[in-house]
């Protein structure tokens, strides 16, 4: 067996379950013991995936919601699954509802990026690169053909694909070619590396001596991309060695949480002055000086722009009876933002 072929199969199991319980952990995994047996015992058949789709399991199991669970103590009955197969497990488009039909066709593309970035101590960009995601959110009746086409498909790498898309068009043009499944699904993921700069920096500065530590943390906008940059946060890990901490900033929230961690909510930057936190950290006794320095964890998003420079071409349909409403957004976020003190 490819190794590869369990690893994207775990990950499948991941994302269906996230979609169904709203997240991934050990007691939404208790509450919803029954419903994630029944799809596990859908996906995986004698060893082999089956059903991997989640527009198709959510026809034969219905997600969890407070109706369901109250009929199952009154009756007694905890199950939620269908009592009829999905016509599109006989279908050669497996992934796909049979024949769906809307009053309105309509198709949405969104370009979702996080950045992951590394900054070292002197403010130097070390690593800067975008993960990306194309989801698709369809309406369409019948069986629509689509291609969707990039100005530059060259800056991407490490392309993965829903199983939808037809391969050879990509090999040989670089447009995406397939027949949509019904409702929101994850198209394509890509990687682009290598990217010289960043939206906004961050310039932490600590010097400690005679059992205390003085911290600066600066916050503004590097290079500027065209829309406002909100959710701005900055998030690090006091060292066990802090005894006590008293931070401030002149713009934002500083909360200091139960588990040593210190979150900077700074929201949106004002154009009137740059948000600046500072304050003192008391050492244990017996400490002159810092050892370990903390690492910041800078958050932000952006709507309406994908930093990586991908550009959505076109989009053809085929197969309709009438022209659909088509909508494009993009959105970067920060994933691994790291900046070093």
């Amino acid at each position: 067996m490819p190794p590869l072929m369990a690893i994207e199969f775990l990950c499948r199991v991941a994302d269906v379950l996230s979609d169904y319980l709203g997240g991934l952990n050990e007691d939404l995994i208790k509450d919803n013991f029954v419903i994630v047996y029944e799809l596990l015992d859908e996906m995986i058949d004698n060893g082999f995936p089956l059903t991997t789709e989640p527009n198709i399991l959510r026809e034969m199991i219905a997600p969890p919601n407070i109706v369901n669970k109250m009929l199952s103590v009154v009756t007694g009955n905890s199950s939620n699954m269908s009592d009829t197969l999905p016509g599109a497990t006989s279908s050669c488009i497996p992934w796909r509802t049979a024949d769906p039909k809307y009053a309105n066709n309509e198709v949405y593309v969104d370009l979702v990026e996080e950045m992951d970035a590394i900054v070292n101590r002197d403010g130097v960009l070390v690593k800067c690169e975008i993960y990306g995601e194309v989801q698709v959110n369809s309406h369409l009746s019948g069986v629509p053909d689509l291609t969707l086409s990039f100005a530059n498909p060259s800056i991407l790498d490490d392309v993965r694909f829903h199983p939808c898309v037809r391969f050879r068009p990509w090999e040989s043009q670089q447009i995406l070619s397939f027949v949509p499944p019904d409702g929101q699904f994850k198209l394509m993921s890509y990687r682009v590396r290598k990217l010289k700069s960043s939206p906004i920096y961050v310039k932490p500065q600590l010097t400690s001596d005679a059992g205390t530590c003085r911290v600066s943390v600066l916050v503004g906008i590097r290079n500027d991309p065209g829309k406002t940059i909100d959710s701005i946060t900055v998030q690090f890990q006091l060292p066990p060695c802090i005894l006590s901490a008293d931070l401030t900033s002149n713009y934002g929230t500083v909360n200091i949480l139960a588990n040593k961690t210190c979150s900077w909510s700074i929201g949106r930057i004002p154009k009137d002055k740059a948000p600046a936190m500072s304050g003192t950290l008391v050492l244990e006794t017996g400490l002159e000086r810092l050892h370990v320095f903390p690492t910041f964890q800078v958050g932000f998003r952006i709507m309406g722009v994908a930093l990586s420079g991908l550009q959505i071409d076109k989009l053809d349909l085929k197969n309709l009876p009438k022209p659909p409403y088509k909508g494009f957004r993009a959105l970067t976020r920060a994933g691994e933002f790291e900046v070093r003190s």
